[in-house]
Parts: structure tokens; sequence; C-alpha cells
């Protein structure tokens, strides 16, 4: 007998791939829940600024030519405060709910490659990196390239949880002792 030319294979090789990064019943966020969590996160964020501020601060911020007048320094500033504002909002929503508000919306969860929850020191790094995101007129464009970078790579990790060694999952997945500890 000849060898059959058809052949069955066990699924999707791309979901293959994932799933052997994650522990066992583990699964990874959908990129549109990601992108859905870090635009609820900007919201919340510039909405507060702009209820405190009574819409200045971002009308500032967003009038580039102040970068080549006299006001360049103010507008320098404002940058400044835009960046440690999203620093601090991104480092310690972390390190006190393992997530942002918006991920916790979305029933989203930073973790390890194995499932565990990363520790306070991990969050720094990682808010520093996502800091790339909130660029006024940058940041979008870089958001999109890597959305795009991690929807057709065969991980389906972003460059920001490669360096930062994470993954994204779905909350109640999670192995219950890092579930539970989840805010």
């Amino acid at each position: 007998m000849s060898a059959s030319p058809l052949s069955i294979h066990g699924g999707n090789l791309a979901k293959e791939a994932v799933a052997s990064l994650t522990p066992e019943g583990v699964l990874l966020a959908p990129i549109w829940k990601r992108a859905v969590a870090f635009i609820l996160d900007v919201l919340l964020i510039s909405i507060l600024i702009n209820l405190l501020t009574g819409g200045r601060y971002y009308s500032v911020l967003m009038n580039w030519q102040n970068l080549a007048s006299k006001y360049a320094a103010y507008w320098l500033f404002h940058l400044l405060l835009h960046m440690v504002i999203y620093w601090l909002y991104f480092k310690y929503t972390g390190r006190r709910l393992h997530r942002s508000l918006g991920q916790r919306a979305m029933r989203l969860a930073v973790v390890h490659n194995d499932a565990t929850l990363l520790s306070d020191a991990h969050w720094n790094k990682r808010a520093m990196n996502k800091l790339r995101y909130v660029i006024p007129g940058v940041g979008q464009i870089i958001g999109l390239i890597e959305l795009s970078i991690a929807l057709f790579s065969a991980d389906h990790l972003t460059p920001l949880d490669k360096s930062s060694h994470t993954i994204v999952v779905i909350d109640y997945t999670l192995p219950g002792e890092s579930r539970f500890d989840l805010g």
C-alpha cells in the first residue's frame, strides 16, 4: 500500500505555538481586548486631567506651535508632566492590582510566561516601556505598528511583552494561586 496523499494535522499551528508558551488552561488575551483596555486607560487619565485643569492641559500639549515659540519650555513641561502621570498610573496600578484599570475592566492580567504574577520591581520597567504609546501624536503610530507585529507574529506577543518577558492573559484562566492575588 502506498501512503495516503492526505494528512491530518492537529489544528491551527499558530494556536499550538502560543499554547506552548503558557501553562495548560491559561489563555492569551486577544489583541483587540488589549487595545480596548489601553484605550480605556487613556480615556480615564485624559478625562481626569481635563476635569482637574478645566480642559487647558491638553490644549497646551496638543498645540505643536508652542514648541517653536517662546512657550517651548512651557510645552516641554506639559509633555514631561504627561509622561510622569502615565508612568505613575501604569506603575502603581500594576503594583497594586497586577494590571491597569482598563485591563481589569477587560478581565486581563499581566503575568510571567509561567502564569506567576509580576513582582513590584517588574512594574517600573513595564511602565517605562509603555510610555512610548502615550507620546502625543507619535505614540498612536507606534502602538498600531506594535499591534500589527503581534497580530501577525506566531506567538502573538508585542515588543513590550518580549522586552519585559511577560504575557497578557484572560484573568479567569489563571491558576488559583495567581488568580486570587489579582486586585
